[in-house]
C-alpha cells in the first residue's frame, strides 16, 4: 500500500452475502441460532469472543434485576408518549430510553467508571478516601450509595452479592469506597443496586463504556411490557391529569 493511501474502513462485527450471515466469524444459522441465548449472542457480538457460562449468568442477572422498578420517570415518559401518539410504539420506547441517565437507571455505568478508576490504583483505600473527599468538596453525592425508596437496605443487593466471588477485585474496590464514604459521613451508608450492578458487569469482563447499553437493553424490555399494559389498561390520561393537578400555575 502506498504511503498516501488510506485503509478502507472495516467492521469485525457482521458480514453477509447472498447465502451466509457471519457474526464475529460465526455462521448465524449454523453456529448462533439455537445455540445462543439473546444474552450470549449479545456478548459475542459486542465483545468479539465466545462468552463463558459465567459471563452469561452474570449479565443475565443484571438484565433481570434492572428491567423493572415500577412507574419510574422512564416508564412514565413512555406511557405518556404512547397516550399522545398511540400509533408510535417505537417513539414511546425511545422516549423512555432517553430518560436513562446518571440519576435514574444509568447510574451503574457511572459506578463502573468509578470502580475502574479504583481498580487502577495500588492503594485502593487511599484512592477511595480521595475520591470521597473530592465529591464532598463539590457537594455532590457519591453515585451508587443510598436509595430514595430502599432507605435501609436495597433488597436486591444481598441476592446479587450471592453471585459475586469472595475474591472479586471489583467488589473489593466497592467495599473500599463504601468504607471511605461511611468514614467520612460518620455513619454507615451501604452500596445500592447500581454499585453492585457495576461489580457484576466488571466481573463479567464488561467495560464501563458498555454498561449503560446493557441497562438500556433491560429497560427496553421493561418498557415494552409497560406499553402493552398501557394499550390494554391505559393509565396515561391519569398520569397527565395527575401532573396537571400537582403543578400550580404561578406567574413570575
Amino acid at each position: 500500500m502506498a504511503a498516501s493511501e488510506t485503509p478502507s474502513p472495516q467492521t469485525a462485527i457482521c458480514g453477509f452475502d447472498a447465502d451466509t450471515i457471519l457474526i464475529r466469524g460465526q455462521n448465524l444459522v449454523d453456529d448462533v441460532m439455537g445455540q445462543h441465548s439473546l444474552t450470549s449472542a449479545f456478548l459475542l457480538q459486542s465483545l468479539g469472543k465466545m462468552p463463558t457460562a459465567r459471563q452469561v449468568e452474570l449479565v443475565d442477572l443484571v438484565l433481570v434485576t434492572i428491567m423493572e422498578h415500577g412507574l419510574t420517570p422512564s416508564a412514565v415518559a413512555s406511557r405518556l408518549t404512547l397516550h399522545g401518539a398511540p400509533e408510535s410504539l417505537q417513539g414511546a420506547v425511545a422516549a423512555g430510553l432517553l430518560g436513562v441517565g446518571d440519576r435514574y437507571a444509568g447510574t451503574a455505568a457511572l459506578c463502573g467508571s468509578i470502580l475502574e478508576s479504583l481498580l487502577a490504583e495500588d492503594d485502593k483505600t487511599a484512592a477511595a478516601r480521595a475520591l470521597v473527599a473530592d465529591y464532598r468538596e463539590r457537594r455532590e453525592p457519591v453515585p451508587g450509595f443510598g436509595h430514595p425508596i430502599h432507605t435501609g437496605k436495597d433488597p436486591r443487593v444481598e441476592k446479587m452479592l450471592g453471585y459475586v466471588d469472595e475474591d472479586s477485585a471489583p467488589l473489593a474496590a466497592a467495599k473500599a469506597l463504601e468504607a471511605a464514604l461511611s468514614e467520612a459521613l460518620g455513619r454507615a451508608l451501604v452500596m445500592n443496586v447500581s454499585t453492585v450492578l457495576a461489580v457484576l458487569m466488571l466481573d463479567a469482563g464488561l467495560p464501563a463504556t458498555m454498561m449503560r447499553g446493557v441497562i438500556l437493553i433491560a429497560r427496553c424490555a421493561g418498557l415494552v411490557g409497560h406499553l402493552l399494559e398501557e394499550i390494554e389498561r391505559p393509565v396515561g390520561n391519569a398520569l397527565w391529569r395527575g401532573a396537571e393537578g400537582a403543578v400550580a400555575y404561578q406567574p413570575d
